[in-house]
């Protein structure tokens, strides 16, 4: 969007920055995942068990489901820019319920507030659709997603040194300062890009039959949820398993937590640059296995007896590899079945994609025990990426029926 001529950085009369929409969704990205190592630091803190900390990833990724639900079809009604300046307004007075919060259930509470923050990854996706086609979309969202992935890249290393040297709710004041410094970037640069609907807000919500009647929107939506479900399993096991299984320090959790988004930025990389002329989905497939065998091998070297806290996060590299090149095509995929109703279509696979991602997390929590290994985790890993080549292989089945039936 940046390339295109009518785009001045910080003018909201013209459609917004790539950069900014890059910086928005990544605050989004960060707020998911920044605390994780201060986990166990939380627990003694708030006096409780793990399971009951862990729920701040679970908790977080189901309301930002359910938000996503609502987010797109408001936003086609009334259009992306209000949607996302409250976003991150509501998101900010969370933040600072998070902060002064005293109990754990309080806390959560705020927590799942904070999810509000989704509308601007949600509909920053829309925005790139608003103005550019399928295959184009495709690599923009991978340019977008790319530089958002450096957030969750470094974010756990920030935040386990900021609970070493400030406590657990240092991470919570950097990102109140984000928050606020990005509800001054959107106010300025986010244009709006999308025309309001004329059908009232009860017509938009009724629109969701067309889309849930669409199989290759289900095909779509289902590859990216299945994919992604190996690293929001990730999410919610790998803190368990690098502070329980191999003792390691906040810090040193922080940096190879990261692990993930090495490959997250190469796979978005190669989104941009390839999938206009290679096609989505292609991508997706690539994507697809490459998470599923990373996955794999990482289970033969631990079977084999070679398994180590380098080995586990090493290979997690591969699961964001394989997401990198699978979310931005799939979702521009789903975006493109319905194009008039594109922040509905992106809302609803988001919601598909972060409910599931939700449910796994909290499972992978609760399958993880003292003596248990990092095998619960990995088997979830694998049968979720196993299940996005499936949902891949049927979108193309399906291509070549409409072809074929196109050419009769």
């Amino acid at each position: 969007m940046a390339n295109l001529p009518n785009v001045r950085f910080l003018d909201p009369a013209t459609p917004p920055h790539i950069g900014t929409l890059i910086l928005i969704a990544g605050l989004s990205a960060l707020a998911m995942n920044i605390f994780l190592p201060s986990l166990p630091a939380m627990v003694e803190d708030f006096d409780t068990e793990y399971r009951l900390v862990q729920l701040s990833v679970a908790v977080y990724l189901g309301v930002n489901a359910a938000l996503q639900v609502f987010v797109g079809p408001i936003s086609d009604k009334f259009g992306r820019r209000p949607v996302i300046l409250w976003g991150i307004a509501i998101f900010i007075v969370a933040t600072l319920g998070c902060l002064m919060a005293r109990d754990i259930w309080v806390f959560l509470g705020f927590r799942m507030v904070q999810a509000t923050v989704v509308t601007a990854m949600v509909l920053g996706r829309a925005m790139v659709r608003d103005v550019v086609p399928q295959d184009r979309a495709a690599s923009m969202i991978g340019y977008v997603t790319m530089g958002m992935a450096v957030v969750p890249m470094i974010g756990p290393a920030i935040g386990g040194v900021l609970d070493q040297a400030f406590g657990w709710r240092a991470n919570f004041w950097l990102l109140l300062v984000l928050g606020l410094l990005m509800f001054w970037l959107s106010w300025r640069d986010l244009g709006e890009t999308a025309k309001p609907s004329s059908l009232s807000l009860a017509q938009q919500f009724r629109e969701y039959p067309t889309l849930l009647g669409a199989p290759r929107f289900w095909g779509y939506a289902l590859a990216a949820a299945f994919s992604s479900g190996a690293f929001f399993s990730y999410l919610g096991g790998a803190p368990f398993v690098g502070s329980v299984v191999f003792s390691l320090e906040p810090a040193q959790l922080g940096v190879m937590f990261g692990a993930p988004a090495v490959g997250y930025v190469l796979g978005n990389y190669l989104s941009g640059r390839f999938s206009e002329s290679v096609g989505v989905n292609r991508m997706v497939l690539m994507g697809s296995l490459v998470n599923a065998l990373g996955v794999g091998t990482s289970m033969l070297v631990f079977a084999a007896g070679y398994g180590s806290a380098l080995s586990f996060f090493g290979f997690m590299c591969f699961v964001g590899l394989g997401n990198g090149m699978t979310i931005p095509n799939a979702t521009a995929g789903a975006l493109s079945v319905r194009p008039h109703l594109a922040g509905t279509a992106s809302g609803l696979a988001g919601a598909i994609m972060i409910g599931g991602g939700a449910a796994l997390s909290a499972l992978a929590g609760a399958l993880l025990q003292p003596g248990t290994g990092p095998w619960p985790l990995l088997y979830l890993q694998f049968i979720t990426g196993i299940c996005g080549v499936a949902a891949i292989s049927y979108v193309a089945w399906r291509d070549r029926q409409l072809a074929r039936r196109a050419a009769a």
